[in-house]
C-alpha cells in the first residue's frame, strides 16, 4: 500500500529572488509542508512522536531541481512514504506545476528517532511499529 499525500501552495513575494525565481532554500520548506500534511492526513505529527517520548530530526534532505518555481505560481507537492525495516522515517517529493504537471523538483528525506535526552534510537519504537502495522506499512 502506498501511503501519499498532496498539497497545493501559493508562492509568497517574498519566497522568490531578483529574477522572480524561488530561492533554492525554500524547498526545504515546501517539504516540510508537505510532510506535516502528510502527518495530519496519516496521524504521524511531530507532537505525536513527541507525546510518546521521541524526537524524529531530520539526518538526511536532497532536492533535484528540474525547472523554476516563479511567484504567482500554484504548484502541488505530492509526498510518498518509503516503508523500511529501519527505525527510520523516508519520504520522497515530487513538486508539479498544476497548470500543465510538469515536474519542478524532486526530493527526498530521511528521519531518525532520538529519545527525550537526544539519544539516537537503534530500534523502531513500539509506537511506530504499531502505525506502520495499522497503515500496512511494515516490512517483515
Amino acid at each position: 500500500m502506498e501511503l501519499k499525500a498532496s498539497k497545493e501552495f501559493e508562492i509568497r513575494f517574498s519566497e522568490v529572488d531578483s529574477m522572480n525565481v524561488v530561492w533554492h532554500g525554500s524547498y526545504m520548506l515546501y517539504f516540510e509542508d508537505a510532510r506535516e500534511e502528510f502527518g495530519k492526513k496519516f496521524d504521524l505529527t511531530y507532537m505525536g512522536f513527541f507525546d510518546h517520548g521521541y524526537f524524529a530530526p531530520l539526518v538526511e534532505m536532497s532536492f533535484q531541481w528540474k525547472k523554476p518555481i516563479k511567484y504567482g505560481m500554484k504548484p502541488r507537492i505530492d509526498i510518498v512514504y518509503r516503508p523500511t525495516e529501519a527505525a527510520k522515517i523516508i519520504f520522497d517529493y515530487e513538486i508539479h506545476d498544476t497548470e500543465d504537471e510538469s515536474l519542478i523538483a524532486t526530493g527526498h528525506s530521511v528521519q531518525v528517532f532520538m529519545d527525550t535526552n537526544y539519544q539516537l534510537v537503534l530500534y523502531s519504537p513500539e509506537f511506530y511499529d504499531e502505525w506502520r502495522q495499522r497503515w500496512g506499512v511494515l516490512e517483515k
